[in-house]
């Protein structure tokens, strides 16, 4: 159904059972099934968080900017393991970051990423947009229009959106479909307000689905009814 994806998968994501680190058990769940869709001919790019190191000032007074660059460098652990555990599959990638790095990753430049694509190579965004006051969604929405992504894949720890929490609310109601304004309305926290309008502005369909269950990632990209979709 998709020819380019892009997935946002947060940092709490790949610690999986730890709460923090990374759990190499959910790192093989992610990649085996972004090797799966690569060979069936998708292109992909993958946005990455940082949470399992690094998330906001954490509950100190420390200035907002310094907390925010933590979490940058933070993602791109997270990036370098993902890369790492896609190539061991035979898979080729690139880490592009928007912070200059460059012994460690290219930086972001769009031309090199879409030439990346056309390799055959999965390409890895780190460190959101680059600026602070900005979250990795963010930057998920503002690449996904950059290289204009057919989707964007937000991977949760619920099999899709929720008019509230449903392990707090038994009685949450799930949506199969809602459109971009009503889960701004609504308050339903699946991206900041932000990373939304973005994706609104820029008509690129979001679906929310759950990592963790079964190839619930490659059914999402191959555009099977999962999750809930915002557009």
């Amino acid at each position: 159904m998709y020819k380019r994806i892009l997935l946002k998968i947060s940092g709490e994501a790949l610690a999986g059972d730890k709460n923090v680190g990374i759990d190499p058990a959910m790192v093989e769940h992610v990649v085996s099934q972004l090797v799966e869709l690569h060979n069936s001919g998708l292109e992909i790019a993958v946005v990455v968080g940082g949470g399992n190191f690094w998330r906001g000032r954490q509950g100190t007074n420390m200035d907002r900017v310094t907390a925010d660059h933590m979490g940058m460098l933070a993602t791109i652990m997270n990036a370098l393991a993902l890369s790492d555990a896609i190539e061991k599959k035979g898979v080729p990638t690139r880490v592009q970051t928007a912070l200059s790095i460059p012994s460690v990753a290219e930086p972001y430049i769009l031309r090199k990423a879409l030439k990346h694509f056309e390799c055959g190579r999965i390409v890895i965004f780190a460190c959101g947009t680059g600026n602070p006051y900005f979250s990795t969604d963010s930057g998920a929405a503002l690449r996904a229009a950059e290289i204009k992504a057919d989707v964007l894949l937000m991977a949760k720890n619920v099999d899709g959106l929720y008019d509230s929490d449903p392990k707090l609310n038994p009685a949450a109601k799930k949506f199969d479909k809602i459109s971009y304004m009503d889960v701004i309305n609504k308050d339903l926290h699946l991206m900041d307000i932000t990373s939304i309008t973005m994706c609104m502005e820029n008509s690129i369909p979001i679906i929310a689905f759950g990592l963790n269950s079964e190839k619930g990632l490659v059914r999402a990209a191959m555009g099977e009814k999962v999750g809930t979709i915002i557009a």
